[in-house]
């Protein structure tokens, strides 16, 4: 009797305390928001569209009559820059391996062989090459003299197009400048005309300034990327080119001391 009626109160206390921990966690649970994948999917979607709704919305402040010609700017660039670059990759040539097939094609075939392995070779160093081979009956000196008037024609074909990316380069910030101009001589005339210098009056001109410039600079620095990708790929096939035409002449040049 003495062990139950010490043992009750204890039990009873214990199961009160047990039953106010789990109200309290209850409660803490119900208060925790729930975030369900359906929220976190629409929360993607609503950043994502706000991105797209930003731009476009910068765009209208900017005014389109100033933003569009930087937008033109843009495009023809990154479709110049984007031709290039695919031609320029296409141009790539395994100089080593054509080399080889050559100097095979010389051994077995003659140049004539090896005319053949060079025409259906694409590239600027199989057209050289080919170029060179047509007048190796003329002598090893006639043969770098073709080589070397036929390597700036195919540099003039590798540098083509380069010209108009970098024209809209410059162009770009230029066009993003004239809005400057243009947005800050409106804020002036709008100052003029109230007679008061009021931030309601200058910041809409300012805010077409700014926004303009802003557009310029970033597509100057787009196509300025693209255009340094592309003079590098061009200076790395023209050393592709040169070093190749200098193995061609050694080649040539056994070749005909051993037919000798």
């Amino acid at each position: 009797m003495l062990a139950g009626i010490l043992f009750v109160p204890a039990f009873a206390i214990a199961q009160e305390a047990a039953a106010d921990t789990a109200a309290q966690e209850e409660t803490i649970v119900a208060e925790e928001p729930v975030t369900t994948p359906a929220i976190i999917d629409d929360e993607i979607v609503a950043e994502e569209q706000g991105f797209h709704q930003i731009v476009k919305e910068k765009f209208i402040e900017g005014d389109p009559l100033y933003m569009t010609p930087v937008l033109i700017c843009l495009i023809l660039g990154l479709a110049v820059a984007l031709e290039r670059i695919i031609t320029l990759n296409l141009s790539s040539t395994n100089t080593k391996k054509l080399l080889a097939k050559v100097e095979d094609a010389l051994t077995s075939g003659g140049v004539e062989a090896a005319k053949d392995v060079t025409k259906n070779t694409k590239g600027p160093v199989a057209s050289i090459f080919t170029q060179g081979l047509m007048r190796y009956s003329e002598g090893i000196e006639m043969v770098e003299k073709s080589i070397i008037s036929y390597g700036s024609v195919e540099m003039g074909r590798l540098e083509k197009g380069l010209i108009w990316i970098s024209l809209f380069i410059s162009l770009a910030p230029m066009l993003g400048f004239m809005g400057t101009v243009i947005g800050m001589i409106g804020a002036f005339d709008s100052i003029e005309a109230a007679g008061d210098i009021s931030p309601s009056l200058v910041a809409g001109g300012i805010k077409i300034a700014l926004l303009t410039t802003v557009a310029g600079l970033i597509v100057a620095i787009i196509l300025q990327l693209f255009y340094n990708y592309c003079v590098a790929k061009i200076d790395s096939l023209v050393n592709d080119m040169e070093d190749a035409s200098i193995t061609l002449v050694d080649i040539l040049v056994r070749h005909k001391l051993t037919g000798k």
